[in-house]
């Protein structure tokens, strides 16, 4: 993954449970970051690297909010759909969220650190779609996106096919009403679809469901933020577990 921004990049370099393998900084930042970056990179047994702030803004594919300053963290967990299912054990229960068409990258990141403080095995976001794990992401999540266990493929459709090849049951939640969540029969392998914020769950991702449950709402509120639905999914998921 690679982290960029000053205070991501020293949060990354901060915690004794990542591997951080490179920080380069760019040509031209202040000496106050060069003496911050090197002694942090240098706590880490690492050589702080120097490159052209142009060649950083590649690196890092934001030229707005990159300040300069990136590094590549091994995030512990994030695997493709496809290796995370060639290691579940065949009779293994799993649960996994799935995010289609989020944009908020606020959202992404609370629902990064519900999942995982709720346990979740995994948390689907493709790489079309839905934002990059960023500086927003990875602040939103208070920092758990370096922990959380992410699931990666090309679009949600293309995972939920894996999963569903693999025996998981798709569920989107779906404010339209039918059954709810907290009444629904869950299988041991369920993936639950949160879709975007303004538009729900898309076309392409809705003909690959199973069906959808929704969560009632009472005193006409029409529908929870995307975050906080996505909480409520997480927990009930953790709750039907134990």
């Amino acid at each position: 993954m690679t982290v960029y921004g000053r205070k991501p990049v020293l949060e990354a370099l901060g915690d004794p449970e990542l591997t951080v393998d490179k920080v380069v900084l760019a040509d031209g930042v202040d000496r106050d970051a060069v003496r911050t970056f090197t002694e942090a990179a240098r706590a880490r047994g690492l050589t702080l690297q120097r490159a052209s702030a142009q060649r950083v803004k590649v690196l890092a594919g934001n030229g707005r909010q990159d300040q300069g300053v990136l590094a590549d963290v091994v995030a512990p967990r994030m695997r493709t759909v496809e290796h995370f299912l060639e290691e579940l054990p065949d009779a293994a229960d799993a649960r996994v969220l799935v995010l289609d068409g989020l944009t908020n990258p606020a959202n992404v990141g609370m629902i990064l650190r519900s999942a995982t403080g709720a346990g979740l095995e995994g948390v689907l976001l493709p790489r079309r779609g839905a934002p990059s794990i960023d500086p927003l992401v990875v602040k939103a999540s208070a920092g758990i996106a370096f922990h959380a266990p992410v699931l990666r493929a090309r679009t949600a459709a293309d995972g939920l096919a894996a999963l569903a090849e693999a025996g998981f049951v798709l569920l989107g939640l779906d404010g339209s009403g039918g059954t709810t969540l907290f009444d629904a029969e869950l299988p041991g392998r369920v993936a639950l679809v949160v879709g975007g914020e303004t538009d729900g769950i898309t076309d392409d991702v809705r003909a690959e469901l199973h069906g959808t449950v929704t969560i009632p709402l009472a005193d006409g509120v029409e529908s929870l933020n995307a975050a906080c639905a996505a909480t409520v999914a997480c927990f009930e998921l953790a709750r039907r577990q134990q």
